[in-house]
């Protein structure tokens, strides 16, 4: 039991990293019905965001200081909101009314264009860096548990955030803007809801969850460079289709499932060998027998 309970733990925390990452792709997908696969590489861009502002924050508030790192964190976000707010604008706003197709390539290519530019010497280098502790961190032991402070970090900062997702999108105006340009684009417009505010906020928001994911990853993994973002990015993608693209709940539970699920693979031998393949065969499943996902809603398409 205690074994149980310890994997249940780690996958918890970890399955939170890919609940925030899938919350970005299910938010874009339910106002633009399209998939931004650069979202993962704004993942690695929050992470570098962190490990280039965390020195100078350092300077003036001590090492490991929690006011240092929630800044450290809040900035990053800020970042990473602004240049998700700048691809919108720039690669998918003159493609909005193209085929889904094209718009689909074009994402694949800013994915592409961000993790080849910041492998460049001039730019990030293609190296491993360590990533700071930014948080004080601690072993905890309880009932023959093993916890570490980082995994409390996540849990609590995925809890606070889908709380504060879920009050901006059922119980702002903003949010209601967001359900109206996602349910009809054209009434929302008619209605005089500004549809280019709508999905630069939308970006914006998805981007900043990124970069917080993206951070809280790099606690666990302790290392980063630019192609960091492309795995944790599919299986968040994974989770999102499993919980049921364009569904806010649906992603934050797809992305417990999959990191609960990866994290037994592992405990297991004769399996743990084939965890990196569970994200991918679920996809194939979900796909084959239940493509709206778990809590996914089957639309008709009308003729």
């Amino acid at each position: 039991m205690s074994q149980f309970l310890q994997q249940l733990i780690n996958g918890l925390a970890l399955g939170s990293i890919y609940a925030l990452i899938a919350l970005g792709y299910t938010m874009v997908y339910g106002v633009l019905r399209f998939i931004n696969f650069a979202h993962s590489d704004v993942l690695m861009l929050g992470a570098f965001a962190a490990y280039f502002l965390n020195p100078s924050i350092e300077r003036t508030f001590g090492p490991q200081s929690i006011p240092g790192a929630l800044l450290v964190v809040l900035l990053s976000a800020l970042i990473c909101a602004a240049l998700g707010i700048l691809i919108e604008i720039l690669a998918y706003r003159p493609l909005r009314n193209r085929p889904k197709l094209t718009v689909l390539i074009t994402a694949i290519g800013v994915s592409l264009f961000i993790e080849y530019t910041c492998q460049h010497r001039s730019v990030f280098r293609a190296e491993t860096r360590p990533f700071p502790n930014l948080f004080p961190s601690r072993d905890f032991q309880w009932l023959g548990l093993a916890v570490n402070s980082n995994d409390l970090v996540v849990l609590a900062a995925t809890a606070v955030l889908l709380t504060a997702l879920w009050f901006i999108v059922q119980r702002t105006k903003t949010g209601t803007a967001m359900r109206a340009v996602a349910f009809n684009p054209q009434a929302a417009a008619l209605m005089g809801i500004n549809i280019n505010r709508v999905i630069s906020f939308t970006f914006g928001l998805g981007s900043a969850l990124a970069a917080i994911a993206g951070i809280l990853y790099a606690l666990k993994a302790r290392g980063i460079e630019p192609l960091m973002g492309v795995t944790p990015g599919l299986r968040a993608f994974t989770a999102a289709v499993l919980g049921g693209i364009g569904n806010l709940p649906g992603a934050a539970l797809g992305g417990f499932v999959l990191g609960a699920l990866e994290t037994f693979a592992g405990g297991i031998p004769a399996i743990s060998n084939y965890r990196d393949g569970i994200a991918f065969a679920l996809l194939i499943l979900i796909l084959l027998f239940r493509p709206a996902g778990l809590l996914g809603k089957p639309q008709t398409e009308k003729v």
